[in-house]
């Protein structure tokens, strides 16, 4: 491979298609040869036509700078001839290349043939779990410089840098790695194969690194995680000493205040954790919850020789406290700390399934890219957290075959099952840091892990209840439910059932008595099955009060549907799975004669039959359980697609005894328990959320204020003249909000947060804002409607100035975007649960049983602490400027909206016409 050249080329052009008149701008060509960058060719080209404005904004490349460039016509030859007998390279070849040979056909010049390298296409292969593969997204990760994104000569030399450090990644690969590799790289879009070709040729007989370990002929990382240090050093706390907690703060702030709130809720936890107490804390956003309550524990736990338990409400939380603030930590006590990472088993790889799938499958493209990328990071990754990966949605329904189902294995994966490195690494670990979910799993996992433990934390607390619900949740989705039936019902040529008979064909164990009374069973199964969906999909939306457009939501209860069709479904499935599971047992006595790959066909049969049973048991436990009393179950339907669309869904409606099930042991064992969060009370009813968590009235709830001057840089606009959305059609009302964030993000200049309580009205708003084009130079992110995840769009946000960011509930919470990154946020309407919603709808009926209201006992207290949840996104730090506009009049027009203002900081509320806060916006911002 040394021998060759390689070209690198990057384009700048006026758009996406040559065919509709679009043409170059820039060129650039960086030629690499033995390893190094020999020649560098950049050329701006005048496209004789207009650059439009987004372009200009874009590249930086005006019509000034192409004015006396040459035309692409009069370059073409040279840059023919250029690329003659290169190998085309490009960061995402499907628009350069094609661009590039569509010019070459008009300027009638001969078109480039050869190899091709597509570095999206190889990068994503060898940094697999990279966030982003965009140019200047790896580029920062990876330190190559790019000083000026979407230029082409400095976007071609990033690439040739990008290419080498993949070649250098590829080097460094074990020789089975590459092996596996290059099996599976000529189904590539790109030419990959040779490079991967060539670096297992310079791998042969190299040794086997001694960080790694053989898994079934699979290489993966060895477990060295916890073997660099020793015991962390040990250092006194500095209690009541606030110039001590300054002195440890300094070591990681360039300048510290005196942060009274933060250095007070520091002692109150280690207060808890030296009596082995319980306490409930609140501490407002921006005051170093984190920090204060990680620093008592590291010392404790490093002082006392146990670990000390950290839940919080979600992995990506997880990932900020591991990757930012346990470093800080280490900083302060002057100590490395042991951390155990400890989420569901599910999230972990199964070696075995993965090894047994390679065997197998008839890879699609996703699935070859998936175990490529797999392949990779075995060698890399040292805790085996499928979420680490970064795979297409084919990928990740690969990811969803492999993950780790049970806890019994085979003697030879026990001792490379990542989850069970996790659980021991926890038993030496000075902190176990996991999730809510995990938290409440209970079971074999959470006896391991939390044995002997020095106290609990559970930060972000108010998310626990909810979790808690929801962790108990049993979801019947159609779709789902065929998919899984289809995987051993189907005997078409390849599929798992025509692999069972074919070897018992070839073993003389075919029975075909066997294979009618499964068939059998299978269509009486079916026929009942369908007959129950049937009756599903037949509700009517005049049968039910909640059916907005298309959608259709029915408590089951509601539909008055008989129980034996129910149950018939229930009984037949039974016998089929059960008969599912003998079929292929009299091929047990020849096991050892078939190869690995027909082994694994029954491996697979007996998954998917177990499968079946857990669905079974899902349905029982929907339809026919007859403990209904605390939980809502409801019924879910589009009707542009039915039956795909239909879900039932059975959800508790209270999950204080499961969260009280847990803590109850903890307390056995006499451990400190904090609960904490920004919001664990409300102005009328300071223990709401500790009632809700069924914390003991007994346990103290301690709230640590911020100073005065914290809130200093915010304001509350309410507008006064938005349509009043009870009494106006939701249309009108969408309009009105379009129009109001508009003025206000051309006031501002964006970085704007619109918060939403429904989806559909998030999309009929932006969709709006969109047609009209009043914000065509902003970028917009719709939460549901641009692609990526939650964090996907936060970044996608904080990269573009001009930005605006439509979110719902995932973003009143959680996120944080510090500084000038956020001016605003509008709040839509007022964060009230739909009292259509099936979960509240029955808890309300709960609560009037016992004589409780609804609305002042539950709904509305529970609203004024999203709607300071949101408030808190606003000031993450003492000073930081913005401005929280209300939309919805009912805060000033009810009687209950006095309350959700007395719940915010005391900062100025000002109850203006939306013009004039426009025009006050103007004026701040102009300033």
């Amino acid at each position: 491979m040394t021998t060759l050249t390689y070209a690198v080329v990057d384009l700048e052009t006026t758009g996406h298609s040559p065919t509709r008149g679009d043409r170059i701008i820039q060129i650039a060509i960086v030629l690499i040869e033995n390893g190094k960058i020999t020649r560098k060719y950049s050329r701006f080209v005048n496209p004789g036509r207009d650059i439009p404005i987004f372009i200009q904004q874009l590249t930086s490349i005006t019509e000034e700078d192409v004015k006396d460039a040459p035309l692409f016509d009069d370059i073409a030859s040279e840059v023919s001839t250029l690329l003659e007998g290169k190998v085309f390279i490009a960061h995402n070849t499907d628009f350069d290349l094609s661009f590039l040979q569509s010019e070459f056909t008009r300027c009638r010049v001969n078109k480039w043939s050869g190899k091709k390298i597509d570095t999206v296409e190889l990068a994503k292969i060898l940094f697999p779990t990279s966030p982003s593969y965009r140019l200047q997204d790896i580029s920062e990760e990876l330190g190559i410089s790019l000083p000026a994104a979407h230029r082409a000569d400095d976007d071609a030399e990033a690439t040739a840098h990008l290419f080498l450090a993949c070649l250098k990644k590829m080097g460094k690969l074990p020789e089975k790695t590459l092996k596996l590799l290059h099996r599976r790289s000529f189904s590539l879009r790109s030419d990959i194969s040779m490079l991967v070709f060539s670096a297992l040729n310079e791998s042969r007989d190299q040794e086997l690194s001694t960080q790694l370990s053989i898994f079934r002929g699979i290489p993966y990382r060895r477990d060295d995680s916890h073997s660099a240090y020793g015991k962390a050093a040990i250092m006194p706390f500095p209690y009541k000493d606030e110039k001590a907690k300054i002195e440890h703060l300094g070591k990681v702030f360039d300048s510290v205040d005196k942060r009274e709130a933060q250095f007070k809720f520091m002692d109150a936890v280690w207060d808890a954790l030296q009596g082995k107490q319980e306490i409930a804390t609140e501490v407002p956003t921006g005051l170093g919850k984190t920090l204060g309550y990680l620093f008592p524990a590291a010392i404790y736990a490093a002082e006392k020789g146990k670990p000390i338990v950290i839940s919080t409400g979600t992995n990506h939380l997880i990932d900020k406290m591991v990757g930012d603030d346990l470093e800080k930590i280490s900083k302060m006590i002057e100590a490395e700390l042991r951390i155990a990472v400890l989420k569901g088993r599910e999230h972990y790889i199964s070696l075995g399934k993965l090894e047994e799938l390679m065997r197998i499958i008839d890879e699609s493209y996703d699935e070859t890219f998936a175990i490529m990328q797999i392949l990779v990071w075995l060698t890399e990754t040292v805790t085996g957290d499928l979420t680490e990966l970064n795979v297409s949605g084919g990928g990740q329904l690969f990811l969803d075959r492999i993950r780790k189902q049970s806890n019994v294995l085979p003697e030879d994966e026990q001792l490379a099952d990542f989850h069970n490195r996790m659980l021991a690494a926890c038993s030496s670990a000075d902190l176990i840091i996991t999730n809510h979910s995990t938290l409440l799993s209970g079971g074999y996992q959470n006896k391991k892990a939390f044995q002997s433990i020095g106290g609990l934390i559970v930060d972000e607390a108010h998310q626990l209840i909810q979790i808690a619900n929801h962790s108990n949740e049993t979801v019947l989705s159609y779709t789902n439910w065929k998919y899984v039936i289809g995987q051993i019902s189907s005997d078409a040529d390849g599929q798992l059932l025509f692999e069972v008979d074919r070897l018992h064909k070839r073993f003389g164990t075919f029975s075909k008595y066997a294979k009618e009374q499964l068939s059998q069973l299978y269509d009486a199964f079916m026929q009942a099955f369908d007959e129950a969906i049937r009756l599903l999909a037949d509700t009517r939306s005049d049968q039910v009060n909640n059916s907005r457009g298309n959608r259709i939501v029915a408590p089951l209860a509601s539909l008055s549907l008989d129980s034996q069709p129910f149950a018939r479904v229930a009984e037949s499935m039974y016998q089929y799975y059960k008969f599912a599971e003998r079929y292929p047992s009299a091929l047990s006595a020849v096991e050892q004669q078939m190869t690995d790959k027909e082994r694994a066909y029954l491996s697979e049969w007996a998954y998917w039959v177990r499968e079946l049973a857990i669905k079974a048991g899902d349905w029982v436990e929907i339809f026919l359980d007859a403990n209904r009393d605390n939980y809502a179950i409801w019924l879910e339907k589009d009707k542009r697609s039915i039956p795909g669309s239909l879900t039932v869904v059975k959800c508790p409606i209270d999950g204080t005894s499961r969260i009280s099930q847990f803590i109850s042991s903890l307390k056995e064992e006499r451990v400190g328990i904090i609960w904490t969060s920004g919001t664990m009370a409300v102005q009328e009813d300071k223990r709401f959320v500790v009632r809700q968590l069924g914390i003991d009235e007994t346990v103290p709830l301690k709230t640590f204020e911020a100073p005065p001057h914290f809130y200093d840089g915010a304001n509350i606009f309410i507008v006064k003249d938005m349509p009043d959305i009870q009494q106006v059609a939701q249309s009108e009302y969408v309009e009105a909000v379009a129009d109001a964030i508009v003025q206000t993000v051309m006031a501002t200049g964006g970085r704007l947060f619109a918060l939403f309580t429904s989806l559909d009205m998030l999309r009929q708003t932006y969709e709006l804002i969109l047609e009209s084009e009043l914000l065509s130079e902003y970028a917009l992110i719709a939460q549901g409607v641009s692609s990526g995840s939650r964090m996907k769009l936060l970044k996608s946000f904080r990269q573009f100035e001009q930005s605006v960011l439509f979110g719902t509930n995932s973003f009143w919470e959680g996120v944080d975007v510090p500084g000038d990154a956020l001016s605003a946020i509008i709040i839509v309407r007022l964060p009230f649960t739909s009292p259509d919603d099936p979960v509240f709808k029955a808890r309300a009926d709960k609560l009037s049983e016992a004589a409780i209201n609804p609305f002042t006992g539950y709904a509305l207290p529970e609203a004024i602490m999203r709607l300071r949840q949101g408030f808190g996104r606003l000031v993450r730090s003492s000073g930081e400027r913005g401005f929280f506009i209300i939309l919805d009049r009912r805060i000033e027009t009810k009687s209950y909206g006095r309350r959700f203002l007395d719940s915010l900081p005391a900062v100025p509320v000002k109850k203006v016409s939306l013009e004039r806060m426009v025009n006050e916006l103007e004026d701040c911002y102009n300033e």
